[in-house]
């Protein structure tokens, strides 16, 4: 398979909502303004002074931009890009000129009005972060797809395949139907792995794929494999990234239940709070240092998946207990369109 490029990614605004987003944003620009105190007046005390003269403009003028541009974040996004980012630096002009006029009649003398080198520094500085988020998302969509796949190979584990069909094979004669569905349930999840994920996914069809996944592995686990599943208040239309929730349940598989002897539970909890999408998956847990190190593989990719659509916004955390293991992530709720 060629190894994607940068090219074959569409330019594309920055998600002006994102946490990770704003924060570049207002870190960067605060850094130009410090270097433009600093080289004006290089002295500690005077350039302090002109600093946060400077930051009390450029700041009211940069938040309001960023709430204004969170808010028309979807028709922006439709836009083509080039137009995009004419609009979104035309919102960036205005609200700094509109700031400027406000703070001028309330401070009348500090003389604030906006001229043609105010208006040109905007559209500069508006430019250069709109480029590098789009370059910046270049650089970041061939590592998805790399995560990707290394997601797949660490996913599709030779023994899982090779008990499912030996499961199959064993039901073929006495319960057709049975093994008719199993076979399904065995397509449609490969269907979905090799498919191109690189767009997030709505929730409920993450749970469907997770419950095929998991009668696949009910074949041959029986009664040992137990799964709870607390999803009345989850969110079927969020978004997420795709196949996040069966590579877990897969770990859940390999690491709770299979080394016991005595059947175990996976339990899992999917549920919205405060505007964020929180997803539990326990299960017990087992002293077995060679599995846990492949465990690590796996939530590192995921981490990195996360990290690569939700930026800072996205968290995932383990916790090791005495009898059972545990997986906490959340993420920013998301509507699917």
């Amino acid at each position: 398979m060629p190894k994607p490029s940068t090219a074959d990614y569409p330019d594309r605004l920055p998600d002006f909502c994102n946490l990770g987003v704003m924060l570049r944003i207002l870190l960067g620009v605060e850094g130009l303004v410090w270097t433009t105190a600093w080289l004006q007046k290089p002295y500690l005390a005077e350039m302090w002074h002109l600093f946060v003269g400077y930051s009390v403009v450029v700041q009211a003028s940069l938040l309001l931009t960023l709430v204004l541009l969170c808010v028309l974040r979807r028709p922006l996004q439709r836009l083509p890009y080039h137009w995009g980012a004419v609009a979104s630096m035309a919102v960036a002009l205005i609200t700094t000129a509109l700031v400027m006029d406000g703070l001028g009649h309330l401070f009348a003398d500090a003389h604030l009005a906006m001229t043609w080198r105010e208006a040109v520094n905007v559209i500069v500085v508006s430019a250069l972060l709109l480029g590098y988020f789009n370059l910046r998302g270049r650089a970041l969509s061939p590592a998805l797809t790399e995560a990707r796949l290394q997601a797949l190979q660490a996913r599709i584990r030779p023994h899982f395949l090779f008990n499912s069909l030996n499961a199959v094979l064993s039901l073929v004669r006495s319960e057709p139907r049975r093994a008719e569905r199993a076979l399904e349930n065995l397509a449609d999840l490969f269907r979905v792995v090799m498919a191109d994920n690189r767009q997030l996914s709505p929730l409920r069809r993450e749970v469907e794929i997770s419950r095929q996944y998991l009668e696949l592995e009910g074949l041959r686990l029986g009664e040992r494999l137990r799964v709870v599943w607390h999803i009345d208040k989850a969110p079927g239309n969020a978004l997420v990234p795709p196949l996040l929730l069966q590579p877990l349940l897969e770990n859940a598989v390999y690491h709770g239940i299979e080394p016991a002897t005595q059947p175990g539970e996976i339990s899992v909890n999917i549920y919205r709070s405060d505007g964020q999408l929180h997803l539990i998956i326990r299960n017990p847990y087992q002293h077995d240092g060679q599995r846990h190190s492949g465990n690590k593989m796996a939530m590192d990719n995921i981490k990195s998946r996360l990290m690569l659509h939700f930026d800072v916004e996205a968290s995932l955390h383990t916790q090791i207990h005495d009898d059972y293991y545990q997986v906490h992530i959340t993420l920013p709720y998301r509507a699917a369109p």
